[in-house]
């Protein structure tokens, strides 16, 4: 029986292996990692951890909060989150491969008590209504075409005013995206909307903006010097052992998308509004 899609579009059954393997080519100790070690593979996302400090920062964590992280990926933020902020974060992605990983990465940072994860679906999210206080979600929406079902199973899971925190990439004005890309070899995967269409289907779905802010330049420039890897060579640890072969297309890509506004990103911080 074919799998998804887009969990074989994210799955390399030994990559778990070959981030031990160049942690431990770096000299880390791979018994006891820091999520600073990590950090170069396991923030998959525009901006890697400089994105994630300053969506963070945007939110202003007090440290009591219970944190879901929807489309978790390895891990990488949701671990951030509770070391930095010493919140508790539960994480859930649609790829098995993933959540096996950050399981194991997890544990080898000492923070299996903090932080847990599962596979889930992002539109069916396997957590009881009003559960979290934050539902966090970094580039995790392009693979989603339904999403006025995904910002309502985000909003059905807060407590009532509860904040949504999101990165996100938009359909620019410039045409479509160049492909590949990290989240999509090929358009049928591919699903974007522009950053206004996506405002008003948030806000339909029961949330008000507190925050706005376009991140298309910072994104830019991160992607600009991701590209630069593709003729330098790229480091031992690196999102490219998550992407295999054709990273040097995606990093290019990217940036070239971004350059003439096929894409743009966003974070936005909003409240969930109204009644269950």
């Amino acid at each position: 029986m074919p799998g998804n899609p887009v969990e074989d579009h994210y799955t390399s059954s030994d990559l778990g292996a070959a981030i031990l393997a160049a942690l431990q080519r770096m000299g880390k100790d791979i018994d006891h990692l820091t999520p600073d070690d990590l950090a170069p593979v396991d923030e998959f996302h525009g901006g890697q951890r400089a994105a994630t400090i300053r969506l963070a920062g945007l939110l202003g964590l007090s440290g009591s909060e219970q944190v879901l992280d929807v489309g978790s990926g390895l891990g990488g933020p949701s671990r951030f989150l509770a070391w930095r902020y010493d919140v508790h974060v539960s994480g859930v992605d649609l790829t098995a491969e993933f959540v096996r990983i950050a399981e194991m990465l997890t544990q080898r940072t000492g923070l299996a008590g903090k932080v847990d994860y599962r596979q889930g679906n992002a539109l069916d999210l396997p957590f009881a209504d009003a559960s979290f206080d934050v539902v966090w979600s970094q580039n995790a929406s392009m693979n989603i075409a339904d999403r006025d079902r995904l910002y309502g199973e985000m909003r059905r899971v807060l407590k009532p005013g509860g904040r949504l925190a999101l990165q996100e990439v938009a359909a620019g004005p410039g045409g479509p995206p160049h492909f590949p890309v990290q989240w999509a070899r090929e358009p049928s995967i591919s699903f974007l909307f522009s950053a206004e269409v996506t405002r008003a289907k948030l806000e339909a779905a029961g949330f008000r903006v507190l925050i706005w802010q376009d991140t298309t330049a910072e994104a830019l420039q991160s992607a600009a010097r991701r590209a630069h890897t593709t003729s330098s060579g790229p480091p031992p640890l690196g999102t490219h052992l998550i992407l295999g072969e054709d990273w040097r297309a995606m990093f290019r890509n990217s940036a070239r998308n971004l350059e003439e506004r096929r894409t743009e990103l966003f974070n936005a911080i909003l409240e969930r509004v109204g009644q269950p």
